[in-house]
């Protein structure tokens, strides 16, 4: 294993400069391999052996399994082009995950700008095989934006299929009603949100204010309070004195808390949070939490991916424990009397310290020049996936109804984040104008809005901006 120290400071195995030649060589080897064997496949499927059926779709394209995709290419490479494509593959997605999690690379270093865009787009839509393949194995390739058309487009014919299209902006639109008072939005919103189905929670919810007096609150919901009460909850479970999540040790990103079993039905609340943040994402409503990269990578399906590894995750939620793991790896010394480890790992469980053993029999083994690499890996298992597995778990499950797993594929975790997050760029107000849609008799022309958008354009400052 190479941590960050060797790759980037000491520059060993390979220079950042040699990794930059390797990796865009790399890129361009895969892609032009998977580009002109689909112009093969072309061919002979005009000769005549039977088409892949094809569909308008964009759900179906972007969702066609890997082997599926994959199958179509390998019926036009040889038995070497085939084990080329995919050693090279293997190292190049290793680079790029690298890059993700720390950048070595300048911006559009991934992009192929040879990739003809239109025809990719096109051959997509119509679910030809080198373009669904290019996106299963190498989404990198296409500019994030383009990626998050995409998405957008999934969720279009997702909600297409359930009807939901047409009453996006419709207030007399069949709705789920949901009543929560100031004092306990969670405790509200929880109890009656559970109950719901996916289908029910990706459709129209409309929330209901009732002040401390008893007394509904006026308000019109075309989003508008559905985004306020969706803002209050997370600030509410996100904040780390409530124990369901915590922060990293230097840092405010934030993952699953292990002592979040003092909530009574603290499973539930995860699931239930997965929930509402998948359905801001799903509506395209920015969710301003800033997540820990191990955790992003997790939601996103990758930690049994072949190029996973727990301890190359672990800086992203304690740098330090990264750190000390990282001096045992290199230390020259001996392990076994200068370090006094074993295989196990204590907890503080609110108070009451956990023994727990890495392996049958932990605490009794001792960590040896020869086997501290099984520490390493085994340490950084526990710290990032055994000891928040239920957590992780219940929270993915909930994002997992309303987001379906196989939209999220093209989009690495700083991505992911960024889905869910947003650019963090100034407010283009004037380019906000253009998409609001106003209610209640108003319009663009109305003396209250123009006052409104030159209050936003020359009182506010970034921050204001944002928040608006």
């Amino acid at each position: 294993i190479v941590d960050d120290l060797e790759l980037y400071e000491e520059q060993r195995p390979f220079t950042l400069t040699q990794l930059v030649s390797l990796s865009g060589f790399l890129n361009m080897l895969c892609f032009n391999l998977i580009w002109h064997a689909g112009s093969a496949a072309k061919a002979v499927t005009a000769t005549g052996v039977k088409p892949v059926q094809t569909t308008p779709s964009l759900t179906s394209a972007a969702t066609v399994s890997a082997a599926a995709a994959k199958a179509g290419i390998g019926q036009v490479l040889s038995d070497n082009t085939r084990s080329l494509l995919s050693a090279a593959h293997s190292l190049l997605m290793l680079l790029y995950d690298r890059d993700c999690r720390r950048s070595y690379t300048s911006p559009g270093h991934w992009i192929i700008s040879s990739l003809p865009l239109s025809t990719f787009l096109s051959e997509l839509r119509h679910r030809q095989q080198r373009a669904t393949t290019l996106l299963r194995m190498m989404p990198h390739i296409l500019h994030y934006l383009e990626r998050a058309k995409l998405f957008r487009g999934l969720v279009k014919d997702d909600k297409d299929r359930l009807g939901l299209s047409r009453t996006d902006f419709d207030p007399h639109a069949p709705a789920v009603y949901v009543t929560v008072r100031r004092g306990r939005l969670l405790e509200d919103g929880f109890e009656q949100m559970c109950k719901l189905s996916p289908e029910n929670v990706k459709g129209n919810i409309r929330i209901k204010f009732v002040n401390e007096q008893g007394l509904d609150e006026a308000g019109i919901d075309q989003d508008g309070v559905f985004k306020e009460f969706l803002e209050e909850i997370i600030k509410l479970v996100f904040d780390p004195n409530f124990a369901l999540f915590k922060c990293v040790e230097q840092g405010d990103k934030v993952y699953p808390s292990s002592n979040s079993f003092v909530h009574a039905r603290h499973l539930e609340l995860f699931e239930f949070v997965g929930r509402l943040l998948a359905k801001a994402v799903y509506e395209g409503i920015m969710i301003e939490v800033p997540f820990a990269s191990f955790f992003l990578t997790q939601l996103l399906g990758r930690t049994h991916s072949f190029a996973y590894s727990s301890f190359d995750e672990l800086s992203s939620m304690d740098a330090e424990l990264y750190r000390r793991l990282s001096e045992l790896k290199r230390y020259d010394g001996d392990v076994e009397d200068d370090f006094c480890l074993t295989f196990a790992v204590d907890e503080d469980q609110m108070g009451t310290i956990v023994t727990h053993d890495l392996k049958p029999g932990g605490r009794m083994t001792n960590v040896t020049d020869v086997n501290r690499i099984s520490y390493i890996h085994l340490m950084s298992n526990f710290k990032l996936c055994t000891q928040i597995h239920k957590q992780t778990s219940a929270f993915c499950r909930g994002f997992r109804c309303i987001i379906h797993p196989d939209w999220l594929v093209m989009f690495s975790s700083p991505e992911l984040q960024r889905l869910i997050s947003g650019d963090n760029k100034p407010l283009d107000v004037s380019d906000l104008k253009k998409y609001v849609v106003y209610y209640g008799g108003f319009s663009g022309a109305h003396s209250v809005i123009r006052w409104l958008w030159d209050i936003v354009e020359k009182d506010f400052d970034s921050r204001e901006k944002g928040l608006f």
